[in-house]
C-alpha cells in the first residue's frame, strides 16, 4: 500500500484540509480494502463480492464500525473523527438516517486522514478491526 502513496504534503498542509476531502479518500481506500480482503478470503464470484461488500461499506455498517472501534481511538483519532462528523455536507442520503451518514462520515474522513497521512500501521489496525466478527 505505501507505494500508492506519492502525496508530498506535509501532514500540517493535510490537517487543514476539508473532513469532507478527508472522507472523499477514504471512502475509495476502504471499499478497496474490504474488496481486496474478500477476494482473498473467498472464491465467490464479482456479483457476490459485492454483495458482501456493501455489508461493509454502506453508510449504516460504518457507523455501526465507527461506534465498535471508537474506544480504541486516540485522543488525536477522535478529533478527527469530531471534524468528520461535524463537516457542513449537504448531501442527503438514500439509505441511511442523517446521524448515520454523519458517522459514516466521519469514519470514512478517519480512514483518508490516516491514509493521506502515511500513517499505513495503525491505518491498517483500525481496517483489520472493522473485518472482525
Amino acid at each position: 500500500m505505501e507505494e500508492w502513496i506519492n502525496l508530498d504534503r506535509p501532514e500540517e498542509e493535510i490537517n487543514l484540509l476539508s473532513p469532507l476531502t478527508w472522507a472523499y479518500v477514504g471512502d475509495c481506500v476502504y471499499e478497496l480494502y474490504v474488496r481486496t480482503k474478500l477476494v482473498n478470503q473467498t472464491n465467490s464470484k464479482p456479483h457476490k463480492l459485492h454483495i458482501e461488500t456493501i455489508k461493509y461499506v454502506k453508510a449504516k455498517s460504518q457507523a455501526k464500525i465507527l461506534e465498535k472501534i471508537y474506544d480504541k481511538l486516540t485522543e488525536e483519532e477522535k478529533d478527527i473523527v469530531r471534524r468528520g462528523r461535524n463537516a457542513e455536507n449537504h448531501h442527503l442520503p438514500k439509505n441511511a438516517n442523517v446521524q448515520e451518514y454523519r458517522y459514516a462520515t466521519a469514519f470514512e474522513g478517519l480512514i483518508g486522514y490516516l491514509y493521506l497521512t502515511k500513517k499505513i500501521t495503525r491505518l491498517k489496525e483500525i481496517v483489520d478491526e472493522t473485518m472482525k466478527k
